[in-house]
């Protein structure tokens, strides 16, 4: 499944024909040099868990999460924010061109998201509610409003409820989402949902800490992008230790194979699997 997906995200990536030099070049650099396709892997194995031959229907909207989620990324290493030199292996878009090309592209992918939404072979009423949905835990109901909350709290230690709110909102709301929407797309019922989405917030917090952990004990060589640069930012380390925050993360992976009791077998090995994979010393990308 994922090998087909990236079949298809190459071979529908954002594209503009126009004579400046290079924004054509730059719209896809970032998507095309990896990263793990996280979130949309996880609104697919939903999508297969339940109705497999909606899957490659589900294509374009996985590509949709997968394109705000680089967006984001692209502006959180712009100089205003985390000012950063690697992504995904590859030099951060303002240092491959230029600050106003890497915001410019940023905004670029945000929008096209929705476009990819918009034209997935899906009823226009499920649409509608994939676009509601991604919208709002892309925006203010989530990651803008966390990283709000990051940035402005930088040099300014939170307590742990406030830490957790803010990654919740940052990372954990999106990851949580992608799960949702996989969910809509099959029609699972509103009580479904909730647990999807629930289950999804607490897999959002296992990520970050393990970014986290990532960030204080990796080279950027082998985490494929800046590490050391949490020093002055609200992190789980920082907060709780390094001993604490490996602490942490395993009693949220506990946790979320508990969870995984309150779902259909099918859905609830997929996604032990990935816990099983990805939760180990990986790096978000």
């Amino acid at each position: 499944m994922l090998e087909d997906f990236e079949e298809y995200l190459l071979s529908n990536l954002p594209s503009v024909k126009c004579f400046h030099p290079y924004f054509d070049e730059a719209l896809k650099k970032m998507v095309v040099a990896g990263g793990k396709r996280f979130r949309p892997e996880l609104l697919l194995r939903v999508v297969d868990a339940y109705e497999p031959l909606l899957t490659k229907n589900a294509y374009p909207v996985a590509l949709g999460v997968e394109l705000l989620h680089t967006y984001s990324l692209i502006h959180d290493d712009l100089p205003s924010m985390d000012n950063a030199d690697l992504r995904r292996g590859e030099k951060t878009l303002h240092k491959a061109y230029d600050e106003v090309t890497a915001i410019l592209v940023g905004d670029a992918l945000n929008s096209h998201s929705f476009y990819m939404v918009s034209i997935a072979p899906l009823s226009d009423e499920i649409k509608v509610k994939l676009i509601s949905e991604l919208s709002f835990y892309g925006g203010i109901g989530g990651m803008v409003t966390g990283q709000a909350i990051d940035c402005y709290f930088e040099n300014q230690k939170l307590d742990i409820e406030e830490l957790k709110f803010l990654h919740i909102h940052k990372t954990a709301k999106l990851i949580a989402t992608s799960l949702k929407m996989g969910g809509i797309i099959v029609g699972l019922d509103s009580n479904t949902l909730k647990r999807v989405f629930d289950f999804g917030e607490h897999l959002g917090l296992l990520f970050q800490v393990q970014d986290d952990i990532i960030d204080a004990t990796m080279s950027k060589e082998v985490a494929g992008k800046t590490t050391g640069n949490d020093g002055d930012k609200n992190s789980f380390v920082n907060l709780l230790g390094l001993d604490k925050a490996q602490d942490y993360k395993k009693s949220l992976i506990e946790k979320l194979k508990k969870e995984l009791g309150e779902f259909d077998k099918r859905l609830a090995d997929s996604l032990l699997e990935i816990i099983d994979r990805y939760f180990k010393d990986e790096v978000d990308g």
